[in-house]
């Protein structure tokens, strides 16, 4: 039986600032606040962010809009 691994997409910095409308500064801010998921380390010098958890916190901003 062939196992089944879920799919992620990683997303560097640029399509983050794209997909949430944040600058670099505020994402870093948030991320030191913990309200904000912390990226991944892809390598010695470069990071990237789980595509379903930045969903998640967008998901979050939206439902806790009064």
């Amino acid at each position: 039986m062939k196992k089944e691994y879920p799919s992620h997409t990683i997303l560097r910095l640029t399509k983050v600032i794209e997909k949430t409308g944040l600058s670099r500064a505020s994402i870093y801010a948030y991320i030191g606040k913990d309200a904000f998921p912390a990226p991944i380390r892809l390598g010695d010098r470069s990071v990237g962010w789980v595509s379903s958890e930045i969903d998640q916190w967008i998901e979050s901003r939206i439902a806790s809009r009064g």
